[in-house]
């Protein structure tokens, strides 16, 4: 399995907000947007503070690919829905480490919140030219 590599795990973690290019599902057309990223040292997490209620997610869901820009360097990225209640609210705890109380992670007795619903580890695309 592929991994990312230092450079762009260390972008992650410094970077307050990345590009990430997502392809329509219908049109297929490249949409950029603007993000928060979050690294526990080796995975890179992303996610959306509205649910799925925004087109990124579905776009990144329904594709299967998109990209990450960290930096000059852009990184091919598949995601992997984040199912697990507690992983999920581990990525928020990174989340808030970085970004403080703007991210309001859930309790093991609550519901999870949007961004948690929402949470995709990038697992980097190995180029195959």
């Amino acid at each position: 399995m592929s991994e990312f590599s230092p450079d762009v795990l260390g972008a992650a973690a410094s970077e307050r907000e990345v590009q990430l290019t997502t392809f329509g599902r219908k049109t297929n057309k490249p949409r950029r947007v603007t993000i928060w990223i979050g690294t526990d040292g080796k995975r890179l997490y992303i996610r959306s503070g509205q649910g799925m209620r925004r087109h990124w997610p579905q776009n990144l869901l329904a594709k299967g690919e998109g990209a990450v820009r960290l930096g000059k360097t852009e990184v091919k990225v598949k995601p992997r829905l984040v199912t697990d209640p507690a992983d999920a609210r581990a990525v928020s705890a990174i989340y808030r480490r970085k970004y403080g109380q703007f991210v309001r992670p859930s309790k093991p007795d609550e519901p999870l919140t949007l961004g948690e619903q929402t949470t995709f580890e990038l697992v980097p695309v190995e180029d195959s030219t």
